[in-house]
């Protein structure tokens, strides 16, 4: 494949299409809300991982939520149990916080496949050390849906608004597991010791505790290219990524990787003064964990190949997930 034919086809992507949704959303959300938007501002506006919240002693409240694509649950109703605990506590570790509790809404054709959903959720719970305290049931729906909200605090925010030209790019993935297939779901998680879990995962707010670091965003199913665009559209920044510096597992074609949710993966954009400390911290938890480019101020993101360079996103005449929030009002290209 090509850079061009590789460009194109993370263009195409469902991961992308699911993104570009966003932007519908958070600007209708925003035109009905009174003032045009100015409550979407909290400590970091729309379009981080968790909402957060000032907690009056210098910490903030982390919240988030995550559904799960429909037919995701009905041929993996356990590991779609699993994952639904699974990425909003990747969302609080992301934002530089620690999970508090979780609650769940799940609708089911009676107790099938809620069960199996419900034992996911459970074994999730287990292992990343983070209660389920409640939430909604509905066993007499026509189809299968869930959706799990998440509470976290955190002493030190990492954000997606805080990427600068000069920073280099990091990325931080798990390479330790397996497909879940069909699905292009990297699992290094389920077989993983709960202990090893929490403490990898612990990383990321020791890093913004340290001051080593206060820009990253977790790989979601936008992939390690698509999450790399966000984060750099938050901060009105662009980069060039070095494709072939992404950490990627032995024998995996690298457009199915770039395509993929890993359950531990994050994008950083770090100080060079920093990088040191960063990559050591990592490598100590057997983390993988590369350079693949530089922010600059262009506010296009450039994909390189060798001697090849292509351009997949110019944010200067075409958003991606949404403009920032400025001003009390959401801005939408």
């Amino acid at each position: 494949m090509t850079l061009a034919e590789l460009t194109a086809a993370l263009r195409d992507s469902r991961g992308f299409a699911h993104k570009r949704d966003i932007s519908d959303i958070v600007t209708a959300l925003g035109h009905s809300l009174p003032g045009g938007g100015a409550d979407l501002a909290q400590a970091v506006p729309v379009g981080d991982d968790c909402a957060a919240i000032p907690d009056g002693h210098g910490g903030y409240l982390l919240f988030a939520i995550e559904g799960l694509v429909e037919d995701f649950i009905e041929r993996m109703p356990w590991f779609a149990g699993y994952s639904s605990v699974m990425v909003n506590v990747s969302d609080i570790y992301a934002m530089g916080g620690r999970p508090t509790a979780v609650v769940d809404a799940l609708w089911s054709a009676g107790m099938q496949p809620a069960d199996e959903m419900l034992q996911g959720m459970a074994e999730a719970s287990r292992k990343y050390g983070v209660p389920i305290v409640g939430g909604h049931s509905n066993n007499r729906s026509a189809r299968p849906q869930l959706a799990v909200a998440i509470l976290g605090h955190a002493k030190k925010l990492l954000t997606s608004f805080t990427a600068r030209p000069g920073d280099l790019l990091v990325m931080a993935v798990d390479l330790r597991g397996a497909y879940q297939e069909p699905f292009p779901y990297w699992n290094a998680s389920t077989a993983a010791p709960g202990a090893r879990l929490r403490a990898d995962l612990e990383v990321l707010p020791t890093l913004a505790e340290a001051g080593l670091c206060d820009a990253a965003k977790d790989i979601s199913m936008a992939g390690a290219i698509g999450t790399a665009l966000m984060l750099l559209e938050c901060s009105k920044a662009g980069a060039t990524i070095d494709v072939d510096a992404i950490p990627r597992p032995a024998g995996v074609p690298l457009l199915r990787w770039l395509t993929s949710f890993p359950s531990f993966g994050f994008v950083l954009s770090v100080r060079p003064e920093a990088l040191g400390d960063v990559l050591t911290r990592f490598s100590a938890r057997d983390i993988a964990c590369n350079v693949v480019g530089q922010v600059d101020d262009s506010r296009t993101l450039m994909l390189r190949q060798g001697d090849g360079r292509q351009l997949l996103w110019d944010l200067n005449t075409d958003a991606f997930i949404c403009e920032a929030i400025e001003d009390g009002e959401v801005h939408h290209a």
